[in-house]
């Protein structure tokens, strides 16, 4: 196997050179990767000019996505932004120039929908594009915050430093977002396994004692015949049931993708005890890491306050905090208007006074967000604690409701015998 002389930056920006012994350049990019450095350069050891990497970027595989590895119908997703952003902000730290690191990250892209993206971004970055208007051009995968955030980049001359507070801001938005659905899966699992134990006892379990009972008529206890008249629907028209039943599923969440359904489905989690008080803390640490991030770059209070008040999903919270812009255009301190939104809580509003007092509304922003977001941990991990047992309770009543009628009739049949 062939050397390769290497060179690679770490996190932090420092660039380090080696050399691997190999099979190819491919196997010498993934094991840097796998040591947590970004490659700058790869090249068979006594090669001159452009790298090995480089070449194959230059000719094949860069210039032609189609053969690239992968799935080329893939799309670009959050987790490939976010992976592309850490790259080119470690290469942009390490003193790499923008053409020079997207070419790289070119190169050492294995999934043809993001080499595509990454070669669209550099023929317009090469013909004098900004970056920042380059990545507009992808409205779906670069949305206004990222954007902007780059443009304050591009003004101030500190795009690497940028960029890595871009980083640190959508991996703290990744983790929130991730250990609110990870907190989900649990309950929805519980969920799960009630409704199939409940199917199970009804249609399959209950009809076994469906003969025992023929004779017995209105002698049988009333819960008993319940449960053997559910037992028989769910026995004759099981299958119609799963069907209708998954039809109506469908047309619900195909109706709450409208703009009235979501709207709707909102306004019930708002209402919903301990789950509405954590979706609007979720919500309003979105919105204050947002504006904080956006405030800590250069970007101007009304430009932060409208693209932070954009990243709120919940439409009913949102609404509110569109009225904020407008009243601090027209002179109004932030701390008063959002007051007047009637969504922030006391501690919210201080900050947001001593941070114009102060002249530093980014960082206190900033530690409102941290602060909302130690609340949304604690508060999933309360109501985990709650829901839980809950459900448990709940599948166990059923179950034991379902086999108590059961033991009615067997007894009602014995005393019959008797």
């Amino acid at each position: 196997m062939p050397d390769f002389d290497w060179s690679a930056a770490a996190a932090n920006g420092k660039v380090t050179k080696g050399s691997l012994n190999a099979t190819s350049a491919a196997q010498v990019l993934k094991r840097l990767r796998d040591q947590g450095l970004t490659p700058l350069d790869v090249r068979e050891a006594g090669a001159s000019g452009a790298s090995a990497a480089g070449k194959a970027g230059a000719v094949g595989t860069a210039l032609n996505p189609a053969k690239k590895k992968g799935n080329p119908k893939a799309k670009v997703n959050a987790a490939d932004v976010l992976s592309l952003t850490s790259e080119l902000a470690i290469m942009l730290k390490a003193g790499l120039a923008l053409d020079n690191a997207l070419r790289v990250l070119i190169d050492m892209s294995y999934k043809p929908t993001v080499t595509a993206l990454l070669i669209d971004i550099l023929d317009k970055v090469k013909s004098g594009t900004p970056l920042s208007k380059a990545l507009a051009n992808h409205p779906q995968l670069f949305s206004d915050f990222y954007v902007n955030m780059i443009r304050s980049g591009e003004i101030s001359g500190q795009m690497a430093s940028v960029m890595a507070r871009l980083v640190e801001h959508m991996e703290r938005i990744r983790s929130l977002r991730e250990s609110v659905i990870s907190a989900a899966i649990y309950p929805a699992i519980l969920l799960g396994v009630a409704v199939l134990s409940l199917i199970a006892m009804l249609g399959f379990v209950v009809p076994q004692f469906e003969k025992l009972f023929n004779d017995m008529g209105d002698a049988l206890p009333v819960p008993t015949r319940v449960v053997m008249n559910i037992g028989k629907v769910f026995q004759h028209y099981g299958l119609v049931i799963v069907i209708v039943a998954a039809l109506v599923i469908w047309l619900l969440l195909k109706w709450l993708r409208t703009p009235g359904g979501r709207q709707w489905w909102q306004s019930v989690i708002l209402r919903m005890p301990l789950v509405g008080t954590l979706s609007k803390k979720y919500e309003m640490t979105l919105f204050s890491r947002s504006l904080g991030t956006l405030l800590g770059n250069g970007v101007p209070l009304l430009t932060a306050l409208h693209i932070s008040t954009q990243t709120v999903t919940n439409l009913l919270l949102r609404k509110p905090l569109e009225t904020m812009a407008p009243k601090v255009k027209e002179g109004s301190k932030v701390a008063d208007a959002a007051i007047g939104t009637a969504i922030f809580e006391p501690l919210a509003i201080n900050l947001l006074r001593v941070g114009e007092e102060t002249g530093r509304i980014g960082p206190m922003t900033l530690e409102l967000a941290n602060i909302l977001n130690r609340e949304v941990e604690v508060g999933i991990k309360r109501t985990l604690t709650l829901v839980e047992p809950v459900l448990i309770l709940v599948l166990g009543i059923l179950i034991a409701a379902i086999i108590v009628s059961i033991l009615m009739g067997i007894l009602s049949v014995n005393d019959l015998a008797a």
